[in-house]
């Protein structure tokens, strides 16, 4: 069962929009990950379904972060199909994240009150997504897309809250742009945690890095909300 309602976990998200998004073969790097983003300010975090036995390391993983950093929501993604999203609800996912839009998803979790963020890249996949319960929809691939096109999604629908995935830096520049043309949150992948850092253990670095993102996140969203 997950630890937290999928209210508190899309406040959560609103009150922390940067989402890091990761996966790793190896526990003990997992386990560091989620370390140095609860360090840097993370509290919504994805771990992917990506490999052979990923459900193995995102069970353990889970348990690691219920013991050590019980207010941080830990959501799976990369779930296509309504078999994975069963197995990781019972693994404890706080959420559901999915590249694509999935209506069998949708009823597991509905079902469950577990929180769905289906991958949308239309204004009629969106407008699905939300029929079918979605609070949040990730907008993916975002290097594809471009802030203006977030702007042009919310002038119809401003009831929309848009996660941003794929593409977006953790740079000023970049967070002003997508957060200015009314994203709700955004996530981010390897530029967080560079391969470089994390085959150097550089995990204080990495923490800085994510704080970084977070404070300028926070900051650049309240400047243009």
């Amino acid at each position: 069962m997950p630890s937290h309602t999928r209210i508190h976990v899309y406040n959560t998200l609103l009150a922390n929009p940067v989402m890091p998004i990761f996966h790793h073969n190896d526990l003990e790097v997992c386990k560091k990950i989620l370390t140095a983003c609860y360090e840097g300010g993370i509290r919504v975090c994805e771990f992917t379904n990506r490999g052979d036995f990923a459900h193995e390391t995102y069970a353990e993983l889970r348990k690691f972060g219920r013991r050590r950093f019980p207010d941080m929501v830990i959501g799976a993604g990369t779930i296509v199909d309504a078999g994975t999203a069963s197995l990781y609800i019972q693994l404890g996912a706080d959420f559901l994240v999915a590249p694509v839009l999935h209506e069998d998803v949708a009823l597991v979790c509905n079902r469950r009150k577990i929180g769905w963020m289906p991958g949308t890249f239309t204004l009629s996949e969106i407008s699905r997504a939300e029929e079918l319960g979605a609070e949040f929809v990730k907008l993916f691939p975002g290097n594809a897309s471009s802030p203006d096109f977030v702007k042009a999604i919310k002038a119809p629908m401003p009831w929309t809250n848009l996660v941003v995935t794929g593409g977006v830096e953790p740079t000023e520049a970049s967070l002003r742009a997508w957060f200015g043309a009314g994203a709700s949150a955004v996530g981010i992948g390897s530029q967080l945690f560079p391969r470089k850092m994390v085959e150097e253990n550089d995990w204080q670095g990495i923490a800085s890095r994510i704080d970084e993102a977070v404070r300028t996140a926070k900051a650049v969203r309240g400047a243009v909300s």
